[in-house]
């Protein structure tokens, strides 16, 4: 079924791509591009707190990178550590291992050896958009999951994934052009969740409303009200293993 969705898709913007094709290209020339959060890419959180810190550890794209926002402080991997400790009750020491424009393929070569240099309790996984954008077909796009998941699994993480995020609220594409990549991010998404399921390890699904307040100014990145509200989304549904 998942294959017989992406012809249709495939055949949908084959036939439409004489008007999507010079959209694309006007908005890769024109939008407003930001830069990754400056400062530390890491911390802690809830340092009041007197238990064994947990040790998270977010790997991804451009939102793990913290573009959009100053600080990773502000971004998600800050937020979603102090979500963390005020539910938990406990420190959250956050490491951000993000690349602003990468893929899941690409992440297994370039962020999976430093995500490995240093133990983690809980790792996040964040990826979708630029898979989305780049077209990357789903058996690539699975597979680079699977691997991600494994590596770090075998060191003894614990192991989730987020949502591919709602391409089609991103303000800063035009509308034909987001419905269409929104689709496909729900094709992208339907992947994860059933690798997630075969692999046993977390898919964390946020049915969040996009409003223009939880966009940074480029229309395509979380604010801080984005990136906090995310965060807030997250704690709340990842089961951090004690210990």
């Amino acid at each position: 079924m998942s294959h017989l969705r992406a012809g249709l898709w495939w055949g949908l913007t084959l036939a439409l791509l004489p008007v999507v094709l010079p959209q694309a290209l006007w908005t890769r020339r024109t939008a407003l591009r930001l830069p990754p959060a400056a400062g530390a890419q890491t911390g802690m959180a809830g340092a009041e707190f007197s238990a064994e810190p947990l040790r998270l550890l977010l790997i991804g794209e451009s939102t793990v990178a913290g573009v959009g926002v100053e600080a990773q402080t502000e971004a998600l991997a800050g937020q979603l550590a102090q979500a963390l400790s005020v539910r938990l009750q406990r420190p959250v020491l956050w490491r951000a291992c993000g690349e602003n424009g990468i893929t899941a393929g690409e992440a297994c070569e370039r962020l999976l050896p430093l995500a490995l240099s240093e133990p983690a309790d809980l790792v996040l996984l964040v990826f979708g958009v630029n898979d989305t954008t780049h077209l990357s077909s789903q058996a690539r796009w699975s597979e680079a999951l699977r691997n991600l998941s494994r590596a770090l699994a075998a060191q003894g993480a614990q192991v989730a994934f987020t949502g591919v995020p709602p391409i089609q609220h991103f303000t800063a594409l035009p509308w034909l052009l987001r419905r269409l990549l929104g689709v496909r991010a729900a094709l992208l998404d339907a992947v994860l969740d059933r690798t997630c399921a075969e692999e046993r390890v977390e898919y964390v699904k946020l049915g969040l409303t996009v409003t223009p307040e939880y966009l940074a100014r480029d229309g395509y990145h979380p604010s801080a009200l984005g990136y906090r509200v995310w965060a807030e989304g997250l704690a709340e549904r990842l089961n951090p293993r004690c210990g």
